[in-house]
């Protein structure tokens, strides 16, 4: 089981220019190119905010928000709301399992195809901030995402901190991180109303 503290913004549309520069340019520390894409098939449970279901290449994950830390603000720019989610991830060795084609047709699961760019920050003792591959293992660490989806046919797109590590080091990883990233942010204003998880953001795609 892995628990993260995490926030986010939803907002319809393609990636502003400005935003993708900035994220290049503040962000982004090894490479600027995406990760491939994907596509993720969510388990669409309208009024459940607090589950989120999805399968991603042969593996079920199970996320329980555990609390909502309320909101916090970073700059003039920018204020989030601060969760706490637990993740649990489901492997099939016989491959039987957890197949894509047995549920894509079902009205219940969602098709969401991803492109992300992504940078997970070490965050050092004396709470400095080190990048460091997606690869390495970490004690604590914070993951910053700028992501472009798709869901029937509407494009949006995200942006995202999830912070791992020792439990009473969760927050201030998240802290430092988003500190230290919105010291060079001056585009549009991150709105608390536009910040929610996953299962927040599906019930508002869809309807």
């Amino acid at each position: 089981m892995l628990t993260t503290y995490e926030m986010r913004w939803f907002y319809p549309g393609t990636i502003p220019e400005n935003i993708q520069f900035w994220f290049e340019q503040h962000c982004l520390v090894q490479s600027s190119q995406p990760e491939a894409p994907r596509e993720d098939l969510y388990l669409y449970s309208p009024e459940c905010e607090f589950l989120g279901i999805k399968l991603r290449q042969e593996q079920l994950e199970v996320k329980w928000r555990k609390a909502e830390l309320g909101v916090m603000s970073f700059s003039e720019f920018a204020e989030g709301k601060v969760e706490k989610w637990s993740k649990w991830e489901c492997h099939d060795s016989t491959g039987e399992s957890f197949q894509a084609q047995q549920i894509i047709s079902h009205p219940v699961w969602v098709s969401v195809q991803k492109l992300r760019y992504s940078q997970l920050y070490e965050v050092l003792d004396d709470f400095s901030l080190e990048a460091v591959s997606e690869n390495e293992t970490v004690d604590n660490a914070c993951k910053v995402e700028l992501t472009y989806l798709t869901l029937k046919e509407n494009t949006w797109w995200s942006l995202a901190f999830e912070a791992s590590g020792d439990d009473e080091r969760l927050l201030e990883n998240l802290q430092v991180t988003a500190n230290r990233i919105f010291g060079s942010y001056l585009e549009q204003k991150l709105l608390a109303v536009d910040s929610y998880a996953y299962p927040t953001w599906l019930a508002i795609a869809i309807n």
